[in-house]
């Protein structure tokens, strides 16, 4: 063959003399041994042929009669024919053990084919899985020089963060320092709105003590005792009456009477609400010192970034709390008529769904979608207490023998009594629907009452492990609160409808509604008034409904241009605070 053989001729032969070695060094043995007994059988035939014509020379030699020799030719023949009967056992036992060499040959051939194809097998399995190998060697470069550009992505990343960090500090910095000087120059002019006013009052009153005197006296000594008797009637008293002496009401009911204006001695037509200004008109309420409903929009500022959820006063300050869709719960400083937060509480990862104070005022308590509710210090606004175990968002919380356990409501289903000495869950009840909202009946906390989507008003007495008792509503219940007393309740469902139970008789007494009056959402919440004889809720239509005991519409207030999801009604005076699915919070007071 001209030239050189291909490279695959020469690898095929290789392959097959490798093949052909394997297959001689497993029989080799066995065929040398064959081939042995294959000699000794020719030999043996050759003898035994060899001792055949002997044996027939013997025979001829015998018929012819040899004579002497004939003894010594039978001895011989007998010989040979045991030495040829011995050759045939030994070629039969030959014969035997060829046939059993041939069968062990046919065996070891079937164990070389299963071996064989075994081989084939693994051979096939190899390749596959140095092919695999190769796809996987291929993939993990690809993975590794994608992860050498994730990493230079995240230094990117991280050299943008750090400078928008730095941006972010000199930003705040600037931020605190303007208000610094915001809080500054507010100071410097309420200083000056004060020396204004004390002037102006020094002036009235040197004129009406100059001309008018015995009026004065009258008027003032009259003025007092009406005074004196609004005091004792009243349940809830202006602080700012408080901080104002007798005689100078008296001049002021004076000059309203003479139709003087008095607005520059009331420092601009406002009137003093505990130690700073609350914005009113400067004629004296018709309803002071009765139960009056708050109409005047006092405050009205942008509380959240998106939509706001919960608002509710403290019961010891002038002081709003609100939570937020922007994972913010806010103070405000209503008493100061401050349109910037107290303080700003942060830690949560998702939505604030409520908001509520201790009975002390010391700490707040706050319900999120992140499945945990949160306690706070009001004093520092530092965050104290984190309840994680809930599997859904929690919806409401309230404390409960205070200030030691919590109870919180989830959507879901159940309702989980935290003890935050050991900031762990005590106890779970299982609910079977989702919360809404929920209160308890008094400082001990003996009582659970919890409002539920599947229509159902439940009672929960802690001192044992099973449900009380359970009240059918119309309609799935969106909130519950309690009369100062513990002995209504108001529930609100979303049958647009509002009932009122008196719980010594279980049972509803009143219902509320309006044709217009529609709640906004599963977490609308409504709220009594300090006296119990009032309650006020928000509608879809912007508006804030307020119904006296008997079921009667007294008010609507306007200020929202949005629904209004939650109000909150102060227990120090007459006051509401609403918040919407806008950005703002309202405070209402008394015109």
């Amino acid at each position: 063959m001209a030239g050189e053989e291909p490279e695959w001729r020469k690898v095929l032969i290789a392959r097959l003399q490798e093949r052909d070695r394997r297959q001689k060094l497993n029989f080799q043995d066995i065929i040398g041994q064959n081939n042995k007994l294959l000699d000794n059988v020719t030999q043996l035939k050759a003898d035994n042929l060899k001792l055949s014509v002997e044996n027939e020379q013997l025979r001829t030699a015998l018929s012819t009669g040899g004579g002497k020799d004939t003894t010594g030719a039978q001895l011989a023949i007998s010989a040979l024919e045991k030495k040829l009967l011995a050759q045939q056992e030994e070629l039969t036992e030959l014969h035997k053990r060829k046939g059993e060499n041939s069968q062990l040959i046919v065996d070891l051939n079937v164990k070389v084919d299963k071996q064989n194809k075994i081989i084939s097998e693994k051979e096939q399995t190899l390749t596959e899985q140095q092919s695999a190998n190769n796809s996987l060697r291929a993939e993990v470069q690809m993975l590794k020089t994608n992860l050498e550009e994730l990493k230079k992505l995240n230094m990117t990343m991280l050299d943008e963060h750090t400078a928008l960090q730095l941006a972010f500090s000199a930003l705040e910095e600037k931020l605190r320092g303007v208000q610094d000087e915001n809080h500054c120059l507010l100071e410097r002019l309420m200083r000056y709105k004060s020396k204004d006013a004390d002037k102006l009052n020094e002036e009235n009153e040197s004129f009406l003590r100059s001309r008018l005197p015995s009026i004065f006296r009258k008027r003032s000594d009259k003025v007092k005792r009406d005074l004196e008797d609004a005091a004792r009637e009243t349940h809830l008293q202006f602080s700012h009456r408080n901080s104002i002496s007798p005689s100078q009401i008296a001049e002021e009911d004076i000059n309203i009477a003479l139709g003087i204006n008095n607005g520059a001695i009331a420092g601009g037509g406002d009137f003093l609400f505990g130690d700073e200004m609350f914005g009113a008109s400067t004629k004296r309420p018709e309803c002071y010192g009765k139960d009056c409903n708050p109409t005047t929009i006092f405050m009205k500022f942008e509380a959240h970034e998106t939509e706001s959820h919960a608002v509710r006063w403290s019961p010891i300050e002038r002081m709003v709390a609100t939570g937020g869709a922007d994972r913010k719960v806010k103070f405000w400083d209503v008493g100061k008529g401050s349109s910037e937060p107290r303080a700003v509480l942060g830690g949560s990862s998702a939505g604030i769904n409520s908001v509520d104070f201790d009975s002390t005022g010391s700490y707040i308590l706050g319900t999120s979608n992140d499945y945990g509710a949160r306690v706070w210090t009001v004093a520092d606004s530092r965050l104290r207490h984190t309840l994680t175990g809930h599997s859904g968002k929690v919806m409401a919380a309230k404390y409960l023998q205070e200030p030691v356990k919590v109870v919180t409501g989830s959507h879901d289903r159940t309702l989980k009594i935290w003890d935050l000495r050991s900031i762990a869950c005590i106890e779970t009840k299982f609910a079977g629907s989702s919360c809404n909202d929920l209160v308890t009946t008094d400082s001990l906390g003996s009582t659970i009452i919890s409002g539920h989507y599947d229509k159902k008003i439940r009672f929960w007495d802690i001192r044992t492990e099973k449900l009380a008792d359970d009240i059918l509503m119309p309609a799935r219940i969106t909130s519950l609160d309690l009369s100062k007393d513990f002995n209504y309740l108001i529930c609100s469902i979303r049958d647009d409808t509002i009932q009122l139970f008196d719980l010594r008789k279980n049972q509803v007494i009143t219902t509320f509604s309006h044709e217009n009056f529609k709640l906004s959402c599963d977490l609308a919440r409504a709220s009594f008034n300090s006296g119990g004889t009032k309650i006020a809720c928000g509608s879809a239509d912007g508006l804030i409904y307020i119904w006296n005991i008997s079921g009667h519409l007294e008010a609507t207030l306007k200020g929202h241009t949005t629904a209004v999801n939650a109000v909150s009604w102060s227990t120090n005076f007459n006051a509401i605070a609403s918040v919407g699915k806008g950005k703002k919070c309202i405070i209402y007071t008394e015109s």
